[in-house]
């Protein structure tokens, strides 16, 4: 007997490659849809598929929007995925026939692209996510961004690494990537007022590390175009992040 799993998926004019990502996931006992405002054709291609389910409810913070979603599911097992993340059909398999642990996390091979190109360079390469668990001993934290999987009794996770894989397509073009810098930076700012120490000079030269690291130490030199913008995305990235993270501490003081 196939083992009984519910994938939960955030949506948020998400049309882009719903229908892919839904498709590739026919064949799981749920799908768990919790959007936050679509305005586009978001919900009507999710209604088109027979296991998925549709809540709604305002944006929260991704851990807290992900806790909430593992608990509207009808099954233990929890497979959390992306709205731009089509699963192969090698995972799938995986989850349905494996004998799973309720104590172990199991984790999956992210494979990102970019402009149709598999991007193996600026840290994209080697990216491995432990989202497959049972809700009964893990959970989300509650983080606003960089959420992740945590043990509910505290203790350190086993990481079970399975074979299947997703393709991973976060940005069609450098609109993309404009429209979640202006996103995550201001969850991060949020999350890190009065925790961490921010001033445009530390936005700055964070910044420019950030390019280094990514351009050179992680090869992106070798990605060409797509790895030239990648490396200037995750500057740009630290810089605002750190910049409004700054105005949130000195307009509270």
């Amino acid at each position: 007997m196939a083992n009984a799993i519910s994938a939960v998926i955030l949506t948020r004019d998400s049309e882009r490659l719903l229908a892919q990502v839904l498709g590739a996931l026919a064949r799981l006992d749920e799908v768990v849809l919790l959007d936050n405002g679509s305005q586009d054709k978001t919900l009507a291609i999710a209604k088109e598929f027979a296991n998925v389910t549709i809540h709604e409810h305002p944006f929260i913070g991704f851990g807290k929007m992900k806790q909430l979603g593992a608990k509207l599911a009808k099954n233990d097992w929890i497979l959390s995925i992306d709205s731009d993340e089509i699963a192969s059909d090698l995972l799938v398999d995986e989850l349905l026939a494996l004998p799973l642990d309720p104590q172990i996390l199991y984790a999956y091979d992210v494979q990102n692209f970019y402009r149709g190109r598999h991007i193996r360079c600026c840290g994209w390469g080697h990216d491995r996510f432990a989202g497959v668990y049972h809700r009964q001993y893990a959970d989300f934290d509650a983080s606003e961004v960089h959420e992740k999987v945590v043990m509910r009794d505290g203790s350190r996770p086993k990481v079970h690494d399975l074979r299947g894989f997703i393709s991973h397509y976060p940005f069609e073009n450098a609109e993309g990537f404009l429209v979640k810098i202006k996103t995550y930076s201001a969850l991060y700012a949020k999350q890190n007022e009065g925790k961490k120490y921010a001033s445009p000079s530390k936005a700055i030269l964070r910044s420019i590390w950030a390019f280094v690291r990514s351009y050179f130490l992680q090869k992106g030199f070798l990605c060409g175009y797509e790895g030239f913008i990648i490396s200037a995305y995750n500057a740009q990235s630290v810089f605002w992040k750190y910049i409004l993270l700054y105005e949130r501490q000195n307009d509270k003081a």
